[in-house]
């Protein structure tokens, strides 16, 4: 009897952390209004680009194109050496550029000459984009720069709160996430994530904490942007406490309309569906 009362103990405890580490936040009425304007959109990953990439990914002419469609948009956005916001996916411009320096090792000027998949078209800066996008429903992906993160935090709610109108931010890292609960809980702020094994060059023990939701106790965040992959038990069980979810990244190889119950923004690329579906 007494193994049996401390088995079930320890099975209570374990289920009680494991609730208290995923929940989502509570929403503020701010963010609460934003959500609103994103409530069953859909939204260009990295703007309205070819699969081929003669119009590039996060480019100018991919971000037009996708508010002349009435999409919203999700972008990616990064520091340059000389602390400029510019709008760029990875981390080195291997892929993009065919040049195999890290983007962070480079002052906005030199990027600025780079031609992004041999197009002529070049790396914009977030300015740049936000005056394309004006009132486009924008979400922010914040990608993690190790010792810059707070610089890059800073000068995006900085520029954000002088030029955004209807935007949100998400990112992989959760400190990013937190840095926004504590410096600006008005903001909607979003988790992404994966399953661990999507992961990239991470250790196993860290790619399960992240692709199971377990830092949302430090980030509280009001959405989930998860992958269209099978979810972990732990993030189904975030999703039962109804936070705003968000799924990336629908394909034309799959039926976005499976998803559109369940989800409340989706991100899309490679095709144009209809630009609201709720």
């Amino acid at each position: 009897m007494v193994l049996l009362l401390t088995l079930t103990g320890l099975i209570f405890l374990v289920i009680t952390l494991v609730i208290y580490c995923i929940a989502p936040g509570r929403i503020s009425p701010e963010a609460k209004k934003m959500a609103n304007i994103f409530h069953g959109i859909n939204c260009a990953h990295r703007g309205l680009y070819s699969k081929d990439q003669k119009i590039p990914e996060n480019s100018i002419p991919a971000f037009a194109a996708a508010r002349s469609e009435n999409y919203g948009v999700e972008l990616d956005i990064q520091l340059s050496r000389d602390d400029r916001i510019v709008v760029f996916h990875d981390d080195t411009l291997t892929r993009a550029c065919n040049n195999s320096a890290f983007l962070n090792s480079m002052d906005y000027e030199e990027l600025s000459k780079l031609q992004l998949f041999d197009t002529d078209y070049f790396i914009p800066l977030f300015t740049d984009v936000l005056d394309i996008l004006d009132d486009t429903p924008v979400i922010v992906e914040l990608k993690a720069a190790g010792t810059n993160n707070i610089k890059l935090c800073e000068e995006t709610l900085k520029l954000m709160r002088e030029k955004g109108k209807n935007w949100c931010i998400e990112s992989f890292d959760p400190y990013i996430v937190a840095w926004f609960r504590k410096n600006a809980p008005d903001v909607l702020r979003g988790q992404l994530s994966c399953l661990p094994r999507e992961y990239g060059k991470i250790s196993k023990l860290t790619a399960f904490v992240l692709g199971n939701l377990f830092m949302n106790f430090l980030s509280r965040p009001h959405f989930i942007a998860y992958s269209t992959s099978p979810r972990p038990l732990p993030v189904q069980l975030c999703r039962a406490m109804k936070p705003i979810n968000v799924l990336w990244t629908v394909t034309p190889e799959q039926d976005i309309s499976k998803f559109e119950n369940e989800n409340d923004v989706i991100i899309f690329e490679h095709y144009t569906p209809a630009p609201k579906y709720k």
